[in-house]
């Protein structure tokens, strides 16, 4: 398979070559050539040179980095109540970040335009303009279909399935490439990225207002047929229960362990919340209730997930979402553990995750850039 000028910025930007000579042990092609495609990175400004500090017959081996502060990226992520918007660099760094309240029971069209106006301000703001972008990232609460990126059947989005949401977006931002995610498959790239690089196989747990969990198998999201991969909410773990879920289904676990169902049951206690944003805030609070609800609400997770880790034997799984912490995660824990074969989770790491309301910015980022500097992309661009 030839490699151009693509391939060999991947092996940079991925990690798997840091010097020309890397390069050269890894591609196996000429000095010349690798000089040649060298160049043609460095002069677009996609790669950057610098001392490694090692020395080689008296001469320092120089570095190879991809330049992360070339471009920006422009994301939101949606939750059920607020939406968190950034501009990031390459790499996944916050430039500047704003946060809205508006509910995605509002429709489509109001909560975009809403979105898009705080776009646009935080652009002005932060003096960036639309031409410094290389694309934008919108992540939602519900799954997305990959072929389209239109919102698939989202149980927790009504008006919202088949909407042009991309299409919406970029009239606000002519020419920009605009990708969109679910909110858990967002999170869980924004975790491998930030710290699990190399993990063969991933999962993301996100609960949140609702459940659900994203999936990063050697390094690429799956995200199922249409999108559908990891909606683990919607599994029946108790038949027999009156709890009605979002999907019109009773006994789902979205149902009994969401952050819905558990702001529910505080309400009923005399401690008022709507969301699973408001469960986490009494959970930090040291809310007594919230942490006992919250305990119960990961064994359920923790039946469910230990499916999950039966079929698909991940390295890691990481806790995430409003109500990640340390009651939900001792739930979890405790069931998943008792019902999982042993053998797969035997090299199980089970964790909460660590970049907490920016895992879905940093998963966004690294959409758009995965996309936006994928080998054919750059080996066209340079061409041209």
């Amino acid at each position: 398979m030839p490699t151009g000028p693509g391939e060999i910025l991947e092996l940079i930007r991925l990690g798997r070559a840091s010097t020309r000579g890397d390069v050269l042990e890894i591609t196996g092609l000429s000095r010349m050539t690798v000089a040649q495609r060298l160049d043609a990175l460095l002069g677009a400004g996609m790669v950057v040179e610098g001392e490694t500090g090692e020395a080689t017959g008296g001469r320092r081996r120089r570095s190879l980095v991809f330049n992360s502060s070339q471009a920006h990226v422009l994301v939101a992520a949606v939750d059920t109540t607020h939406t968190r918007i950034a501009v990031t660099d390459l790499g996944g760094r916050i430039v500047a970040d704003t946060e809205i309240d508006v509910p995605v029971q509002a429709g489509p069209s109001v909560v975009l335009d809403q979105i898009a106006t705080a776009m646009t301000a935080l652009l002005d703001k932060h003096d960036v303009a639309v031409g410094d972008l290389c694309g934008a990232g919108l992540s939602l609460p519900g799954p997305v279909d990959p072929e389209s990126g239109r919102p698939s059947q989202p149980p927790i989005l009504p008006g919202w399935d088949a909407y042009p949401v991309v299409e919406h977006l970029q009239a606000t931002l002519p020419g920009v490439p605009v990708l969109t995610a679910n909110d858990a498959d967002a999170a869980a790239l924004g975790e491998y990225a930030a710290g699990h690089a190399g993990v063969r196989s991933l999962v993301l747990v996100k609960v949140s207002t609702g459940i659900g969990t994203g999936l990063v198998i050697d390094g690429r999201l799956y995200t199922g047929a249409d999108g559908g991969a990891g909606d683990i909410g919607h599994v029946r773990v108790a038949p027999g229960s009156d709890a009605v879920c979002q999907c019109g289904m009773q006994g789902c676990l979205a149902a009994l362990a969401s952050g819905r169902a558990l702001a529910a049951e505080l309400t009923s206690l005399g401690f008022p919340a709507t969301s699973g944003h408001e469960v986490g805030e009494l959970l930090r609070a040291g809310n007594a209730d919230a942490a006992r609800l919250a305990q119960r609400a990961g064994r359920h997770i923790g039946e469910v997930m230990a499916t999950v880790v039966c079929l698909l034997n991940p390295e890691v799984v990481l806790i995430g979402g409003a109500l990640a912490s340390a009651p939900l995660l001792a739930g979890i824990r405790e069931t998943l553990y008792r019902s999982a074969l042993p053998r797969a989770t035997r090299h199980l790491q089970l964790q909460l995750g660590t970049l907490a309301e920016n895992a879905a910015v940093v998963g966004l980022t690294r959409l758009v850039v995965d996309h936006e500097f994928a080998p054919d992309q750059v080996n066209r661009r340079l061409r041209a």
